[in-house]
């Protein structure tokens, strides 16, 4: 009997211990990454704003190229939406919520393997002869307790991946005529 009551308050002060570690950790995220472009701004712009060209630079999509996509409403006008559903990448959308000369502010929404909501912020700077300073920014909450003992994981997996997504973005652009 001593022994199963020693075991369950081990257990029980593992889960009190991760409990307060979590309700330490940040409540929410941010992540930004930027680079240069060798384009101007309304052809780099064009690239992010037209969910017509996602899969060829989001390295999401390119995790799971045989997932399905649906794209809905007018590139480059709020309302516009990418659906996509994988075995790898989950389920989610993105709708573009606010579009200016500048910024591209975009809704995104997970459904599977977790629900969560996050915004996706881009800033198109002029820069140099022609060039585009890219800055691409996204922010969410981390619920208590799991989403924040992810947190970390979650930064450092996301800055990543943004890294990848400019490069790719970058390619994209300075291949095409814009």
């Amino acid at each position: 009997m001593a022994i199963v009551f020693t075991i369950i308050s081990i257990l029980a002060g593992l889960i009190v211990l991760i409990l307060l570690v979590a309700a330490f950790l940040p409540g929410s995220y941010n992540v930004e990454k930027s680079t240069i472009i060798n384009k101007p701004v309304n052809g780099v712009m064009d690239k992010v704003a037209d969910f017509n060209y996602y899969k060829q630079w989001n390295p999401w999509q390119q995790m799971e190229p045989q997932s399905k996509q649906e794209i809905t409403g007018t590139p480059k006008t709020p309302g516009h939406k990418y659906s996509w559903s994988g075995k790898k990448i989950g389920e989610g959308s993105l709708t573009l919520r606010d579009i200016d000369p500048k910024h591209v502010h975009i809704n995104l929404e997970f459904i599977k393997p977790w629900k969560a909501k996050a915004n996706d912020n881009w800033l198109f700077e002029e820069w140099g002869n022609g060039e585009t300073k890219v800055t691409w920014q996204n922010n969410g909450a981390l619920p208590y307790p799991m989403a924040r003992l992810m947190g970390p994981y979650l930064n450092k997996s996301l800055q990543k991946q943004f890294v990848t997504g400019l490069e790719n973005l970058k390619k994209l652009c300075e291949s095409s005529s814009l």
